[in-house]
């Protein structure tokens, strides 16, 4: 396993080079650092002066992959390419490019603790209701309770995640006064401003996770270990959470580790919508603010989640079924 290990986090270095350099190219074909000082700036009608100062106080006045005017490693190494891209490795996101906000690591060192007070209790509890419910449809599979289950799923999936933003704000905070409509504080007051957008994030993929989990489930009950359990005389309650359960958790870890990293760099929309200083509000103000530095160390930040996620489904296979070899 230490060998599997090892070679999948050669693959994942090589895939956040390409990744990195990919985003990097993209980025400055599309705008020069001059487009990028003009918008920061204020548009076309600024002078060169404030461009090129503009360009000196961030680093962007350098040539982009090689400097001519110097000798040995310092012709690689004082280059944007080198400042801006190279040292995302080192952790050394370097400045915004917007006048208003300063060093992207100290924003993400501190954001990133909010989202992952939103992200784990949603990740959680997302896992336990779609299991639960998927097992209760199941149970009672071929019933009414089944079939006004399943209708319920199709609808659940086909409401956008704006809609439970919405009339969860306006029903629970507008009407009931049960939670604040958005903000965020520290120390256990966060727990009042968090439970709404964690019961309204869950609310909104329940349909599709539960409608996903209730098929795999439905696989497994029809195979010969269910049957041979079932000969043996145990309970249909005991059939489904030692066996079918247990056989299922593979295309589980698959389904929730995929949403891990989505839930980790913080939900754009349920950041956004309740005043939640998080990542994904952090990308949202980048975007808006057109702060191209900020967008490219979350695209690096962001593979660097999923890249490191997969590794970790791939190890729980080993400890979910001990049957599953890594090679």
């Amino acid at each position: 396993m230490l060998t599997y290990t090892i070679r999948r986090l050669l693959y994942g270095l090589l895939v956040l080079l390409g990744v990195n350099l990919a985003t990097f190219f993209l980025f400055f074909t599309v705008n020069t650092p001059d487009d990028m000082a003009r918008l920061n700036i204020g548009g076309k009608r600024v002078t060169p002066e404030l461009i090129s100062k503009w360009k000196s106080e961030r680093g962007y006045d350098k040539p982009l992959y090689v400097n001519d005017a110097n000798q040995g490693t310092a012709r690689y190494t004082d280059t944007i390419f080198w400042d801006r891209s190279v040292s995302l490795f080192t952790l050394n996101f370097g400045r915004a490019d917007s006048e208003s906000a300063g060093d992207i690591g100290h924003e993400v060192a501190q954001r990133m603790w909010v989202s992952i007070k939103l992200a784990l209790p949603i990740f959680i509890l997302q896992i336990i209701a779609s299991t639960a419910f998927a097992l209760l449809l199941v149970m009672f599979r071929h019933t009414r309770l089944d079939l006004w289950g399943v209708v319920t799923c199709v609808l659940m999936l086909s409401i956008s995640a704006l809609f439970y933003i919405i009339v969860g704000q306006y029903l629970f905070s507008r009407v009931l006064k049960l939670a604040p409509i958005s903000g965020y504080a520290e120390g256990l007051d966060v727990v009042r401003f968090l439970v709404l957008p964690v019961i309204l994030s869950t609310l909104a993929r329940l349909g599709t996770e539960a409608r996903l989990y209730r098929a795999m489930f439905l696989e497994e009950i029809g195979k010969d270990y269910v049957r041979t359990a079932r000969a043996k005389g145990l309970s249909e309650t005991v059939v489904m959470f030692r066996h079918v359960l247990r056989n299922a958790l593979i295309p589980i870890i698959t389904s929730a580790g995929g949403y891990l990293p989505y839930v980790f760099m913080g939900s754009l929309v349920f950041e956004t919508f309740f005043g939640i200083p998080g990542l994904g509000a952090y990308v949202i103000e980048a975007i808006g603010k057109q702060d191209f530095a900020i967008v490219r160390t979350m695209v690096f930040v962001g593979s660097v989640l999923y890249i490191g996620t997969y590794i970790l489904i791939d190890l729980a296979y080993t400890w979910v079924d001990p049957r599953v070899r890594l090679a």
